[in-house]
């Protein structure tokens, strides 16, 4: 109570110390421990398997290092025992007691205080708390990563004979991970007589042994793993299929998930063993099921390179010959035939009576259609809904096709026909023989006029420079333009020339050309680097040097040339390995911070939206905003506008054109595109960032689950799947800040550490200013820099209370001063104005109008800085003043959550869209929910809570809800930011805290406070080794599983049979939460319920298990009850 009172009544150093106590002391109390606790008289001593001692070559021993420390602490307590036993002097047996002191201290924490203990070759010795610590502790080491049995790793090659759900495993491979379930087979089909024959005859690998093999694997699925698993789809399950030779086959179109190429990458493959596990694989994992990526919902197995360059070429048609007529054919048998007999040519137009889906008519229909033969053979391979097909198919078309498919089709048939695509695309690349040779690259004509016009103007430039008539940045400026404009000039020459036709060449059969065009390889850069001229390079600080290389890959550079280029290949390389480091770390917070977000609830009955606007949307695909006239339909930014309501649910009553769409409805890709189409500006949406559920979020708040299609189902971990989309392209961003260009460039933090500099909520470099206060702008200059003042002012009207015999002396209109005369009564003698302000006439006679003016906020402005407003501009508060990033704490401070949240998630959104990633909203609105869940307790009123404690919000408002129920005072906070690193460290879960970073800090907090894990996340529950909250372990489905199995147990109980391990009791209680689904009743109330005679209804289920067990007692006379 006295610190609670120091609290209230001091300020500064002295009010931070007795929060400091009080929080301390609280603890103590509420958790019931004792403070004489904290201080040991007893040490716990480890057990030897963790601390062991192994002999090595030469008979020597070597020992972990807690035996040493271990050592030391028993040998300076039997010495301070002796020396108190013989009654040694005060300061002897002083020095062993701090000597004790220190050996303890080793022991729990080595080098936390004083100088770390090193033993020999003068290495730290690590104690208890380095064991638990970082990526080699405990935590991270053995118990969030454990290495498993039944798996192996090899080499991968590319499978096209696979279907989508198969995989190649070596034969030897295989025989070793699936070696029990093939001994276990071998004897029971008596080619064996024990289980040691069995081993013995499979290590003989005899032909029986290779037949039971292939029995075993049938249906038996395995999962393949390529690292670094980014993302979820980095582990699918595959049906095994035996392979000569020692190299894993993967099929082509699953490369894109794994991110997996053939040059050397190797991938681990799994064994799962329990039924439950098998089917887990065979229903959620397999790669058939996995066909839309998490994160945008697009489909991820989709063609590339070779397969796309195929169907491509295929699908392409040759212009007819003069005086050549298109062939007619009476069906796509007879096309096909012709061309088998080399009747007709593979692009050569045709007219054919082609199979075609009938919209109208919701049917297959005979229609002649011209087209080509290849056209014709793409055709066969689709099903019937998506046919026909008449055009020319590059990646984009062929994405969509798949898309198209998922939608009408399934995950089914989209499998079947990705497989149909992979098949004709590999057969028409390898057979068309579209191959380049040096002499396929055209040079650019004129290319040498060009370089020496270029070189003549830059020797102008340089001149006016030597004589002073320009500074070093503009000569700078210059020389970059100019070139700038030359290799654009030398690569426009070039394409004309690949476009013109050469050597009886049909420019679009040309292979260099083919490739870009379908999309499989390359682009205009690239061939220009080819053969054009390679341009400008850039320096390792990102600078341009002004020196172009003149030369292309063709003709070769010179060693100068070849000098200036190095630079970026190094800083190519360097970048890619820090980034690919700093990403994973950003992905690891990401995750820390939102692995306890699970969909708990179907709907938290929020009335909250959040506002999707098409000026947002605009600032993030970087379109003109706000829209000139003549660019009113802007089709992308309405498709962008569309793509970001999809899979939401309207939080009120819409309008799309003429339909109208009720609250709660979730919006398809057609309702989004007519909302868009119907020229709305801002659609009010259900969010994660609304979302007021107690733990997680609700279905209703998260919408549709891209990776299926459907509304995410209960029990789906979305924090997990936010953190992986998130961080999966992390490493595709670029690096670093980029300069830009000249002497006095300035900074641009871009790519991968803007991202970081968002989700830490850190202060921006450069940062813009922003008003604080709503007001005009009034930019004041001078010599000591500039100065941006904010006034607001109010206006308000004082009424003039004059007695009716007033002599009104001053006019209407006139300017007055507090205290002026302004007239004269009988009565009240002189009658003065009270405020200063304009005489005025209003309707109830004369009033002073006044204005209220706030003293002006100044704000100093860099002298770098490029200022947006100007004198006399109105701004709101929160307005940034200066360009540049904003600091999200001072938004937050000044508008308030709903603002910060969505600045937040657009900036995000415009760092991975500049690089072409697209990633859903809701994944970075899950994320962004997670730093704003805190508030900062100001004053606790009649609150459990501190002064300064980060509470979570939610619970804030139930302890005052709670408070002011029993009518005491409320406690008052602020909405707190925190970065992704402190959001996970202050967590509920001290296991998962622990497991991040800070360990010590994090355990001994856990300890005073006596903090209790309710292991709802999934970390914690990882840790100690249960099944995690989330999926098929979600309480629903393992209470649901429960109710099952008493159901089956209480019928066999009904028919006479009691199941073997019936009565024992295997419920999880760490997934069993309060309101659990499922019944939980009594086995008697269940049999009496299943043996109740019942006649089944018309048209109602029948139900075998129940009807068996009314059978078995009719049969029995009801005695067994």
């Amino acid at each position: 109570k006295e610190l609670a009172v120091e609290v209230r009544n001091t300020a500064g150093m002295r009010r931070k110390k007795a929060i400091k106590r009080l929080r301390l002391i609280e603890a103590f109390r509420r958790s019931g421990a004792r403070p004489e606790w904290m201080i040991l008289s007893v040490l716990p001593v480890i057990p030897p398997d963790l601390r062991p001692m192994v002999q090595l070559d030469g008979g020597r021993f070597a020992t972990s290092d807690l035996n040493d420390l271990y050592r030391r602490v028993i040998n300076r307590n039997n010495r301070l025992k002796r020396l108190i036993e013989l009654g040694a002097p005060e300061i002897i047996v002083r020095n062993e007691k701090r000597m004790l002191q220190e050996a303890v201290d080793a022991l729990i924490d080595n080098g936390r205080r004083g100088r770390a203990i090193s033993g020999t070759g003068n290495h730290r010795l690590k104690s208890l708390s380095d064991m638990l610590k970082g990526k080699q502790g405990r935590f991270r080491q053995n118990l969030l990563g454990k290495r498993v049995d039944y798996s192996g790793r090899s080499v991968i090659v590319v499978g096209p004979e696979l279907k989508l759900h198969e995989c190649g495993i070596p034969k030897k491979m295989a025989l070793e991970l699936f070696k029990p379930f093939v001994m276990r087979q071998l004897v029971e089909l008596g080619h064996a007589h024990n289980i040691k024959s069995a081993k013995r005859l499979t290590e003989r690998a005899t032909d029986a042994v290779w037949d039971v093999l292939a029995d075993v694997i049938q249906d038996h699925p395995v999962l393949l793993n390529r690292a670094p698993t980014l993302h979820r789809l980095g582990i699918q399950a595959f049906m095994p299929v035996l392979v000569e030779g020692s190299a894993i086959r993967i099929h082509p179109l699953v490369c894109t998930a794994f991110n997996a190429d053939f040059d050397g990458d190797q991938m681990a493959v799994h064994v799962p063993l329990s039924e439950a596990a098998q089917q887990e694989a065979r229903e959620l994992m397999l790669s058939a099921n996995n066909l839309l990526s998490p994160a945008d919902g697009t489909p991820i197995v989709t063609p590339t390179q070779d397969m796309v360059l195929g169907c491509f070429y295929l699908t392409q048609e040759r212009a007819l010959e003069s005086g050549e007529k298109r062939r007619r054919f009476s069906d796509e048998t007879e096309a096909l035939l012709a061309y088998e007999l080399g009747q007709v040519k593979l692009h050569a137009p045709i007219d054919v009576t082609a199979r075609v889906w009938d919209e109208a008519a919701d049917a297959i229909v005979e229609q002649r259609v011209e087209t080509t033969i290849g056209r014709v053979k793409f055709n066969q391979i689709l099903p019937d809904r998506l046919r026909f097909v008449n055009q020319e198919m590059a990646r984009a078309d062929l994405r969509k096709l798949i898309s198209r498919s998922f939608e009408l089709l399934g995950k089914g048939e989209t499998a079947l026909l990705a497989d149909g695509i992979k098949r004709v695309g590999f057969e028409a690349a390898t057979r068309g023989g579209m191959t380049i040779s040096v002499f396929d690259i055209a040079m650019a004509k004129g290319k040498k006029a060009i370089i020496a016009e270029a070189d003549k103007d830059v020797a102008k430039v340089d001149g006016q420079y030597t004589q002073g008539l320009i500074t070093e940045e503009e000569r700078y400026k210059n020389v970059i333009r100019l070139w700038q404009k030359a290799t654009g000039e030398i690569g426009t020459a070039m394409m004309d020339e690949l476009n013109a036709k050469v050597g009886g060449v049909d420019p679009q059969f040309h292979p260099l050309l083919m490739m870009t065009n379908s999309g499989a390889r390359g682009n205009k850069g690239n061939i220009g680097q080819l053969g054009a001229m390679r341009g400008l390079m850039a320096d390792p600080s990102g600078r341009i040097i002004d020196v172009p290389v003149k030369s292309n890959f063709r003709e070769g550079m010179t060693v100068l040339e070849y000098f200036i280029s190095t630079h970026g290949a190094r800083k190519g390389l360097a970048d890619t390995a820090l980034r690919t480091a700093d990403s994973g770390y950003l992905t690891r917070r990401l995750v820390d911070v939102a692995q306890d977000v699970i969909v708990r609830i179907a709907d938290c009955g929020t009335l909250e939206a959040t506002e999707i606007t098409l000026a947002d949307t605009a600032e993030v695909i970087g379109s003109e905003w706000p829209i000139s006239d003549d660019h009113q339909d802007m089709p992308e930014l309405r498709a962008a506008f569309a793509r970001r309501m999809v899979g939401r649910l309207a939080a009120a009553d819409l309008k799309a054109g003429s339909e109208k769409i009720d609250r709660g409805t979730e919006l398809t890709d057609a309702l989004a595109a007519a909302i868009a189409a119907s020229g709305a500006q801002s659609v009010a949406v259900r969010s994660p960032l609304s979302c007021v559920a107690p733990a997680g979020v609700c279905q209703s708040c998260y919408g549709r689950n891209l990776a299926t299609g459907e509304i995410i189902a209960l029990g789906e971990s979305v924090g997990i799947m936010a953190a992986q989309s998130i961080g999966e392209p992390g490493t595709q961003l670029t690096m670093r800040t980029f300069h830009t260009g000249g002497v006095a460039g300035v900074d641009i933090t871009a790519g991968l550490p803007r991202v970081e500099e968002l989700f830490e909520a850190r202060k921006p470099k450069g940062k813009a200013e922003i008003s604080r206060i709503d007001g005009v702008v009034e930019v004041i200059r001078s010599e000591a820099g500039t100065v941006v003042e904010v006034t607001h002012r109010e206006v308000y009207e004082v009424e003039l209370d004059l007695p009716i015999d007033a002599s009104v002396t001053a006019r209407e209109g006139d300017l007055l001063e507090a205290g002026q005369l302004i007239g004269t009564s009988a009565t009240q003698g002189d009658l003065t104005a009270s405020v200063k302000g304009l005489l005025v006439k209003s309707k109830d006679g004369l009033v002073i109008r006044a204005e209220d003016v706030v003293p002006a906020s100044k704000y100093p402005i860099p002298h770098n800085a490029k200022l947006l407003v100007k004198s006399g501009d109105k701004v709101r508060a929160g307005d940034p003043l200066t360009d540049g990033p904003l600091d999200p704490q001072e938004l937050l401070e000044v508008r308030g959550r709903a603002e910060v949240q969505n600045y937040l998630v657009k900036e995000v959104q415009k760092v991975y869209r500049s690089q072409g990633v697209t990633i859903s909203d809701k994944h970075i609105e899950i994320i962004v929910r997670q730093l704003l869940r805190k508030v900062r307790v100001d004053n606790p009123g009649d609150t459990r809570l501190l002064p300064t404690e980060l509470a979570d919000r939610l619970e804030f408002e139930r302890e005052n809800a709670r408070v002011l129920a029993e009518g005491g005072e409320p406690a008052t906070a602020q909405p707190q930011l925190l970065g992704v690193t402190k959001a996970s460290l202050n967590t509920e879960s001290f296991l998962a805290a622990a497991s991040f970073q800070e360990t010590t800090r994090v355990l001994t907090e856990a300890a005073i406070t006596g903090a209790r894990d309710r292991l709802v996340g999934l970390k914690e529950n990882v840790i100690i080794g249960k099944l995690i909250p989330a999926g098929t372990g979600a309480p629903d489905a393992v209470a649901k599983r429960k109710a099952e199995e008493k159901l089956r147990a209480a019928a066999a109980l009904a028919g006479g049979e009691l199941p073997a391990d019936f009565g024992q009791d295997d419920f999880n209680v760490f997934l069993q939460t309060e309101d659990a689904a499922g019944p939980q009743d009594d086995v008697s109330q269940l049999v009496a319920l299943l043996t109740e005679e019942k006649p089944v209804p018309e048209g109602e289920e029948f139900n075998p298990l129940a009807a068996d067990a009314a059978a078995a007692k009719e049969a029995d006379g009801g005695s067994k009850e």
